[in-house]
């Protein structure tokens, strides 16, 4: 007899959690909101993450978002998915509500350099189906997307960028980083003529130029060298941007020949 397993009973699991008790939405749109732990999953899945991992990621936000009513705990998780999977989910879990959207955002960028790689894993999933879906949207409805969140469009695009950068800081060699690094670069184009208007790239002569010079991108905090920027050559410029984002940071200007 066929029995059941883990990540059949996570998907059971995070379905009552978010569809049956509470019909929850994505933000906006009349689209059941258990796509998107399912999604996660998939893209765990996809690389060859373990179980756990997988149960994980289709259960992140089952502590986050449950109903007073039906209110899911770790100790609920650890009992029916074991030690490992109950802490992955808690370790994505925003667990004070009560603060700002500010405060919450911040504490959640620090907590993030404490991740293991398998919370690494679960996060970066996350990121990926928040983040493709939402610049999916903007292609179809534009400006009007950012109105559906809790922050201006700044901050959604600013947060999001530093969140990817300390995700691949965190593990070079995670899996997901390429992909983590195009859609960033994605959403920094969304947002690249406001933050070229308030972050102008700094232009300098070749002759001042010194490839160990510190370089800090000013949308998701990345620093590093010239060297370990993203490098552009144009006919009389070369450009340095941000390899996390792709914003902007140095523009050099090479002497003209006589």
């Amino acid at each position: 007899m066929h029995q059941i397993t883990k990540i059949q009973k996570a998907i059971k699991f995070a379905t009552k959690t978010h569809e049956v008790y509470q019909k929850q939405k994505r933000k906006g749109k009349d689209i059941s909101y258990i796509t998107h732990p399912l999604t996660v999953g998939i893209i765990l899945s996809r690389i060859g993450a373990s179980d756990d991992v997988v149960c994980a990621g289709i259960l992140h936000d089952t502590i986050e978002d449950s109903i007073a009513e039906k209110k899911v705990t770790f100790e609920m998780l650890k009992e029916r998915f074991g030690e490992t999977v109950a802490q992955l989910v808690l370790d994505v879990t925003e667990t004070d509500k009560t603060l700002s959207w500010d405060e919450r955002k911040a504490q959640a960028l620090k907590h993030i350099k404490t991740f293991s790689h398998d919370a690494l894993l679960v996060k970066s999933g996350d990121v990926l189906s928040n983040l493709s879906e939402l610049i999916d949207d903007y292609n179809k409805d534009g400006e009007q997307v950012f109105l559906r969140f809790n922050a201006p469009k700044d901050k959604i695009i600013k947060s999001t960028l530093m969140t990817i950068t300390a995700i691949i800081e965190g593990w070079l060699e995670n899996p997901l980083v390429r992909e983590l690094r195009y859609l960033g670069d994605k959403l920094q184009m969304i947002g690249a003529k406001d933050f070229m208007i308030q972050h102008p790239a700094k232009i300098i002569e070749y002759a001042d130029r010194k490839n160990n010079d510190s370089l800090e991108c000013p949308i998701c905090h990345w620093k590093g060298s010239q060297e370990e920027a993203s490098i552009e050559y144009y006919d009389a410029l070369m450009d340095a941007s941000c390899p996390n984002c792709d914003k902007m940071l140095l523009v050099i200007n090479f002497p003209l020949a006589n």
